[in-house]
């Protein structure tokens, strides 16, 4: 991925997916876009909180990061990416519902089962 890509990924579309995340979860999880030093990478989200005292499900305190294709986020600055990018920002709240079973973690009790979990290689299908 060029250099402008991710520049332009981590200036306009990272920041709408923390924040639409943070939304989400009422701002009880703390979002925040992690910028890649090595040039041409696009930014991680990470969702980090520490967890209920009791009940909680896992024992690790929540700290997911989230990644993309370096091919998917070029495809958002060609023909129809605006749009599919929008389609994708309404579907997060169901995609981060089916990511916490498989992938041990629970967002409600901000506890998850793995010290650190990368959800990696994300597209942004709906």
């Amino acid at each position: 991925m060029s250099q402008d890509i991710a520049a332009r990924f981590n200036a306009e579309f990272a920041p709408r997916i923390a924040q639409t995340i943070a939304e989400l979860f009422k701002r009880r999880i703390h979002v925040e876009v992690v910028p890649d030093e090595r040039p041409g990478r696009a930014a991680r989200v990470r969702l980090c909180g520490e967890p209920f005292d009791e009940p909680r499900r896992f024992a690790q305190p929540l700290n997911v990061y989230l990644s993309w294709d370096g091919l998917e986020v070029e495809a958002l600055f060609a023909a129809g990416g605006a749009e599919k990018f929008e389609h994708y920002l309404a579907a997060l709240p169901g995609k981060m519902r089916a990511w916490q079973t498989p992938r041990q973690i629970d967002f409600g009790t901000r506890s998850q089962a793995d010290p650190t979990v990368l959800l990696g290689g994300l597209d942004f299908e709906h």
